[in-house]
């Protein structure tokens, strides 16, 4: 489990084939300190598994399934990356609840400054659209984010310059392929009021069994939840 808060930079000193996936090898300044073969560490926002270690660089592998819903397929050696080692439960919680598992990959539609941010929209599939809202949460490359506006299809960001300087999204161009994790809680309440609640057998097997709940979307909005 990891909070959003990017603790540095790393830089993809390897990739090589690895079965139906690759090895890859980053190289960074933050200490491993403490970390050990078998941890996990979110490197753009996917948690992987360390299986080779140095003082300041570690290997990990990529499944396909991994390359299939990242921007690691598009890797390459010399590349800048996003670090974030698993939380600790005695830590302060500073950004959101982030799983590490991308949900899917999002392309920067447009970046524009506006006073002393800058305005992010990120176009994403429309599926992953219906699990954000107005200052719901966010993670963009590891990166927990606030997120300003949601359309159908698409959201925007507000970044600070400081964000901007510690962590990739300074260097995003228009056209940048980006992971996206939306909130994990949104996702369950989406699959709460959208699958029915159903009793006894499995109804998809059986074609049986009854609807037992009436939380849904109606139900959250005139009870005020929405």
């Amino acid at each position: 489990m990891f909070t959003g808060i990017i603790e540095g930079l790393g830089k993809i000193k390897g990739l090589r084939p690895m079965g139906g996936g690759r090895r890859l090898t980053v190289g960074t300044g933050l200490s491993l300190k403490g970390t050990k073969i078998g941890d996990s560490i979110a490197v753009n926002g996917a948690c992987l598994t360390v299986v080779e270690l140095g003082h300041h660089h570690f290997s990990a592998d990529l499944s396909s399934e991994t390359l299939e819903k990242t921007n690691f397929r598009q890797a390459r050696n010399g590349q800048q990356v996003n670090i974030e080692r698993a939380m600790r439960l005695s830590d302060r919680l500073d950004g959101h609840l982030v799983s590490g598992h991308i949900d899917d990959m999002g392309i920067i539609g447009s970046i524009e400054n506006q006073a002393n941010a800058i305005i992010i929209k990120i176009d994403v599939p429309s599926r992953l659209a219906d699990h954000m809202i107005p200052k719901g949460s966010v993670a963009v490359d590891g990166i927990s984010l606030t997120i300003n506006t949601c359309g159908f299809s698409d959201f925007t960001v507000s970044i600070i310059p400081h964000t901007a300087k510690i962590t990739t999204i300074g260097s995003y161009q228009p056209g940048t392929h980006v992971n996206i994790e939306t909130d994990m809680i949104g996702k369950y309440v989406a699959r709460f009021t959208n699958a029915p609640r159903i009793s006894g057998d499995d109804p998809e097997k059986t074609g049986k069994g009854k609807k037992t709940s009436s939380l849904d979307m109606d139900f959250l909005h005139s009870s005020g939840f929405l």
